[in-house]
């Protein structure tokens, strides 16, 4: 609950902030302050979206996260719901119960003003993204990241409950609509047409881009994807899975800014993280000093794109095969009652699940480089001859891939 003296939504500065949490009993226990000269206060929300500010105090420290109702990046020109936040601190309350070890704490939520309290995840802990740009390896992202996504994706869809729960959970989130609209129009729209908001490295990709909105083949496949982004209730995805919202040292890994989330398509939420890195890894000549000295990094990346798909689809189905008194409705065990068949249904529901998340994925990629919010991998490579090359490698990339899924049986042959 949030404190009564703030009874209206408004975008909080430093001072106004100090206020709030002196005026909020549950984090003023945390920082554990008896005035506000103790208190560190720092503004660090360099996303889109929303405000993000550091408190340290003596005895404690929180991150205060506010969703103005406006999109931060383009103004109060641009509306957006405030209310992402009750669904971002539901799912990483839902999503923290699954998987504790790889998403932080929510110590409080005021509907009111759209604020979140949730535990600081502290320095060494950067921004995957910030990561890969500086060329640093993280051995246990795969093993951490397949773990996540394993656990949210597997407990929350019909593998794991009944259509009665699964039906409730739905319906518990299906009202997260500006959110899956705009990821409707910057995904699955806007690439592929005339789009005011649209942007390009120019004029290096100019004809690259008119390339993209005359291809009629990608425009179907397109299509179909969306399609399954709307219309497919299969578990309760993050909704926007990429390296920016990760945090990560060589032996953590967390999940953050879940805002996007509802009830989705897995392969929406896995084919975000690895396309990501399928853009990391095309951003890396732009960063190099010298030839081949991102040889190393390029190489880890590629083994963390197989080893996530992997480790996911061995722990998925485990999880599958180990939920015998909690087996949920899709499979009823009465029906699919051999071990040949069980196996059938498992391999073609991988299969499926491998080929969304390619289209998915590819998806992500075409939207990073044609589309309105690019990615830091390519804008931070200054020379903007370099990063099209780099931008043209990654998006011819995704076009063969989004076109020829259903071409690959591995993500072996993904990487080769």
């Amino acid at each position: 609950m949030g404190s009564q003296k703030f009874e209206n939504v408004f975008a909080l500065n430093e001072k106004s902030l100090l206020d709030y949490i002196n005026s909020t009993p549950t984090l003023t226990q945390k920082t554990g302050h008896s005035n506000v000269e103790e208190l560190t206060v720092k503004e660090v929300g360099d996303g889109n979206l929303n405000f993000v500010y550091i408190i340290i105090g003596p005895k404690g420290s929180f991150v205060i996260k506010q969703a103005v109702p406006y999109i931060r990046c383009l103004g109060e020109s641009w509306p957006m719901t405030k209310d992402r936040a009750y669904f971002e601190a539901t799912i990483l309350k839902e999503h923290g119960r699954l998987c504790p070890k790889h998403v932080p704490e929510i110590y409080h939520y005021d509907s009111t003003m759209a604020i979140i309290a949730m535990r600081y995840v502290e320095p060494p802990h950067i921004i995957l993204r910030k990561g890969l740009i500086a060329g640093t390896e993280y051995p246990l992202l795969a093993e951490h990241v397949s773990d996540y996504m394993a656990k949210t994706l597997f407990h929350t869809s019909l593998l794991y409950l009944s259509t009665t729960e699964h039906k409730a959970e739905v319906a518990r989130f299906c009202n997260n609509v500006e959110m899956c609209r705009l990821t409707e129009q910057v995904v699955f729209s806007d690439p592929y047409m005339l789009s005011p908001i649209s942007r390009w490295t120019s004029p290096y990709l100019d004809e690259d881009v008119k390339a993209v909105r005359e291809d009629n083949l990608l425009k179907l496949e397109i299509a179909e994807l969306k399609s399954k982004f709307c219309e497919r209730t299969q578990a309760l995805i993050h909704g926007d899975l990429h390296t920016g919202s990760i945090m990560v040292t060589s032996s953590s890994t967390q999940v953050i800014d879940p805002e996007f989330g509802f009830y989705g398509p897995m392969g929406f939420d896995i084919g975000a993280f690895i396309g990501n890195l399928i853009l990391a890894f095309y951003s890396q000549d732009g960063h190099s000093k010298y030839e081949n000295d991102r040889k190393g990094c390029k190489q880890w990346i590629l083994k963390c794109i197989e080893e996530t798909w992997n480790l996911f689809e061995v722990k998925f189905t485990a999880l599958w095969n180990a939920n015998k008194e909690h087996c949920g409705d899709a499979y009823i065990e009465a029906v699919y009652n051999t071990p040949e068949l069980k196996s059938i249904v498992q391999q073609k529901y991988m299969k499926d699940l491998f080929h969304d998340t390619l289209g998915f994925g590819a998806a992500k990629m075409i939207r990073r480089i044609v589309g309105v919010a690019h990615v830091e991998d390519f804008e931070s490579i200054q020379d903007a001859s370099k990063r099209a090359e780099c931008e043209r490698r990654a998006l011819d990339f995704a076009k063969k891939i989004m076109k020829e899924r259903r071409n690959f049986d591995t993500i072996s042959q993904v990487v080769e």
